[in-house]
């Protein structure tokens, strides 16, 4: 039975109700999970979901909205204005793999049960995987300037290495999630690695070779 509670701003219950639900989508699926058990687990009355947020698809999208926020948020606050060269990428691609690691429900939801339900969540989820390449791809090519102006490697090449880590870093997440012997650190030095050495054959035409 839902208790009474008291009147709260409409943010904080919206946010109540996205804490709840991402578990419950997580573990059900979308299809599977009910607005009544979301609506149980947040404290509150099924209607009041609705009102809120307007359906069942509105709130799984209000998930995956809030999500993808965070994790751009944690991406952007790992950054260290000082850090030198390939630091910023590396601590980027840390945040990434650390969130994922340690927010395995969000993960769930934001990515593998959102691209599997179709439109109108596939779209939701490629915008959000643009804005994740757009947050590494600035930290790569700010990364790889030096403080005289000169460059580690070219901003083409910059772009190239931030395509190369955020690609193989989005197909690594359920590899990680099956290997907890793997940490966020040690899997982050392994991308880091095998990303440098495909730009550095780039940069000496070592991939135009027979």
């Amino acid at each position: 039975m839902v208790s009474k509670q008291k009147r709260l701003p409409r943010q904080v219950r919206e946010q109540q109700m996205i804490d709840a639900a991402i578990p419950v989508f997580s573990r059900s699926g979308y299809h599977t999970a009910s607005v009544e058990e979301i609506a149980e687990a947040a404290g509150i009355s099924k209607p009041m979901v609705y009102i809120y947020l307007g359906s069942k698809e509105g709130l799984f999208t209000a998930c995956i909205h809030r999500e993808a926020d965070r994790l751009v948020e944690t991406l952007r606050s790992a950054i260290c204005s000082d850090d030198p060269p390939e630091m910023g990428l590396w601590r980027g691609l840390n945040a990434f793999f650390r969130f994922v690691a340690d927010n395995q429900a969000s993960w769930a939801v934001l990515y593998q049960q959102a691209r599997s339900q179709g439109e109108p969540f596939s779209t939701e989820v490629s915008q959000a995987r643009c804005r994740v390449m757009d947050e590494i791809t600035a930290l790569v090519v700010n990364g790889t300037k030096l403080p005289d102006g000169e460059r580690v490697i070219s901003t083409k090449d910059a772009e190239i290495l931030a395509r190369i880590a955020a690609g193989a870093a989005d197909a690594l997440t359920d590899w990680l999630l099956e290997h907890p012997e793997e940490s966020p650190d040690t899997l982050t030095d392994r991308v880091m690695n095998l990303a440098l050495v495909g730009v550095e054959r780039y940069n000496s035409g070592g991939l135009n070779e027979e």
